[in-house]
């Protein structure tokens, strides 16, 4: 596949994460974690909330506005988490975090799916703070619960 058609693919995943968002939405009851943050630089702003169980993400949901690559990042970080061990979700994130920073990353330590479709926002410094919101905002919650 020619790289303008890999591009193409690309942005039509995160368009389709964008406008048809996975895990909107909030969780019902008390027994999960919100974590709100957003991008002063640029407006974007997220409330996570992660229901983790025994060491497991039982549930993940997002909500918030923002352009379309925090958004559609919101969407595939909740859609990869979900059932994952905390622990690994934390390793994932990592690995997301140097894809974003253009770093080599090993690509067969996770199934990335469509989160690859994101790795061209190494390309735009200004847009990876866009990208890693959720991201953030996932690691400060697990941070803060003492959870990892």
């Amino acid at each position: 596949m020619s790289f303008n058609n890999l591009d193409t693919l690309y942005r039509q995943v995160i368009m389709d994460h964008y406008k048809n968002p996975r895990n909107r939405g909030t969780i019902e009851g008390d027994d999960h974690m919100s974590i709100d943050m957003n991008n002063p630089t640029c407006g974007d702003r997220i409330q996570l909330q992660l229901q983790v169980e025994d060491g497991l993400v039982k549930d993940a949901k997002f909500d918030g506005e923002g352009c379309s690559i925090s958004m559609s990042s919101a969407s595939m970080m909740t859609q990869a988490v979900k059932g994952m061990r905390i622990e690994d979700a934390l390793s994932m994130s990592k690995l997301f975090s140097d894809m974003m920073q253009g770093k080599e990353i090993d690509e067969q330590e996770f199934d990335l799916g469509d989160i690859e479709a994101l790795q061209g926002v190494s390309k735009f410094p200004a847009r990876i703070k866009c990208a890693t919101l959720a991201w953030k905002a996932m690691e400060k919650g697990v941070d803060e619960q003492g959870q990892s």
